[in-house]
């Protein structure tokens, strides 16, 4: 295991780890005391000295957590889960994440669905690397733009997805496409504004709330959008994104992710 990651592929045998005899007869022999834990007690404790693992697959919001991850630099396991293949739909999977959906961190006996939710935990259980400010304000200026994001453009750009690609063709309105085409642009305007002279959103330093701006406007980009050039006349967001995308740490652009899955 090293910091950045090591990938694997999901398999359902050797999932829920902490619930696995092995680990817990690893843990009784490695730390001092343990063996006379009751094995329920034993197995909650292996669990708490394994790495976090991340289930994602590219090029969902699972982009936004492994980002995250990197830019903190602390040990993971990245596990591929296939969508395509329908992995996601597989009992074991759902038994962690009931809506069927990515990324999913598992942290010990924690399991954490939402990539907003998971981007938050991961700046507060490492507050030292500096991807949430310490200060109540500019705290509340981070929550305020992901939620910003999350709500006002990422909702628009979906609604766009599902009625040009994602529901199928009988259930499609065309109307729908150009009111959330304008929806996006008129609150893509308010960040636009904001960003004038401006490398991050808040302060001078990334925070979570640029990455997963980052790869919200980098939806904007790829497929249907792209085709609709949602960040033309955009410049402030278009130059925010793609520096973004040039950190050290930066994973994939989307459309990369996506040219991977179809090889």
């Amino acid at each position: 295991m090293t910091s950045g990651g090591v990938t694997r592929a999901w398999s359902p045998m050797i999932e829920e780890p902490y619930r696995n005899l092995r680990n817990a007869e690893l843990l009784g022999r490695a730390v001092p005391g343990a063996a006379s834990l009751p094995h329920a007690t034993r197995c909650l404790e292996a669990a708490k000295l394994m790495a976090m693992k991340l289930y994602a697959f590219p090029p969902t919001r699972s982009i936004r957590a492994l980002w995250t991850l990197r830019e903190l630099d602390v040990e993971f396991e990245l596990v591929q889960v296939n969508l395509i293949k329908g992995e996601h739909r597989r009992p074991e999977f759902l038994a962690m994440n009931p809506a069927g959906k990515l990324p999913v961190l598992v942290d010990g006996e924690f399991v954490l669905t939402e990539s907003v939710a998971i981007v938050l935990y991961l700046a507060e259980k490492y507050p030292e690397k500096g991807l949430l400010p310490s200060g109540l304000r500019e705290r509340a200026e981070v929550n305020r733009w992901l939620l910003f994001t999350a709500t006002e453009l990422e909702q628009p750009l979906w609604r766009i997805a599902r009625h040009t690609a994602i529901y199928p063709k009988e259930k499609r309105i065309a109307a729908e496409i150009p009111l959330a085409r304008q929806d996006f642009m008129d609150m893509a305007a308010v960040m636009e504004k904001h960003m004038e002279r401006r490398e991050y959103l808040v302060g001078g330093a990334v925070t979570v709330a640029d990455i997963v701006a980052a790869y919200t406007l980098d939806m904007a980009t790829v497929g249907w959008a792209g085709e609709a050039k949602l960040l033309d006349g955009l410049p402030n967001l278009r130059r925010y994104m793609e520096g973004m995308y040039q950190r050290p740490k930066a994973p994939q652009r989307i459309a990369d992710a996506f040219a991977s899955i179809r090889g």
